[in-house]
């Protein structure tokens, strides 16, 4: 069950708060009565109406996109930059997805776009802690030791981060770079970038290659595919 406000804000008929005014003043009707209780919950099978016109739910859909470089993840960009969701309505997908997080505007690999809010706060929240790995190219070559310091966690911005999963996957020693894989599962704006450039190796290129189970086996950059029934009860039970 969900609050009635939540399902007509996904429904697209107003912002979460207006939502809250129409039903306050009586504008909102479920299964033929008229609702002013702030937090009614419904379920898929009722009648939920707007001054008589039913309430068009949208189906909830789940889509794994392999992000390029150069676009912004986001609905919608104040600049006129081109986004994740402009990628899947090149294809038309009408349905109001948005991103599940972000990733930056040079950062590359995997993203999950639904409109399904419960799944996506979730996914989102700490205590949930689902596991994102990331392959990135880094300035200068790095240690064993700043591989130790990554996995007991570093100081940014006076807060220590919980600790990674690294592996060190190579090494240019002409050109003083190195690839290196981390497995982290918070999610602080800039996180990954912030905590290699504390042990001293500011990041050149970054990919996500996984999150939690899923993977980009298959999928190009730049291209997408809907989750399987299965995998969305996985991340469910996440």
């Amino acid at each position: 069950m969900e609050r009635l406000q939540k399902v007509m804000a996904e429904a697209g008929v107003a912002s979460r708060r207006a939502s809250e005014k129409l039903i306050a003043t009586g504008h909102v009707q479920v299964n033929g009565q008229t609702v002013t209780t702030l937090g009614t919950k419904v379920t898929a099978k009722d009648k939920i109406e707007v001054d008589g016109v039913p309430l068009h739910r949208e189906k909830q859909v789940y889509y794994l996109l392999n992000k390029p470089r150069g676009v912004i993840s986001s609905a919608h960009d104040e600049k006129g930059r081109r986004t994740v969701v402009d990628i899947l309505r090149e294809d038309e997908i009408e349905e109001r997805i948005y991103p599940v997080g972000r990733l930056d505007y040079d950062t590359t690999g995997l993203l999950l776009l639904t409109n399904d809010g419960a799944l996506a706060n979730k996914m989102m929240h700490p205590k949930f802690a689902v596991d994102k790995t990331y392959v990135a190219k880094v300035k200068g070559l790095i240690s064993n030791d700043d591989l130790k310091q990554l996995r007991t966690g570093v100081k940014v911005d006076g807060r220590r981060t919980k600790p990674a999963k690294t592996r060190l996957k190579g090494t240019d020693r002409e050109k003083k770079t190195s690839i290196v894989q981390l497995t982290i599962h918070e999610g602080h704006y800039h996180q990954v970038k912030r905590m290699l450039a504390a042990v001293g190796h500011p990041v050149i290129k970054l990919h996500r290659e996984s999150y939690g189970f899923l993977n980009l086996q298959g999928v190009q950059p730049g291209d997408y595919r809907e989750l399987r029934p299965e995998e969305v009860k996985r991340l469910n039970r996440l």
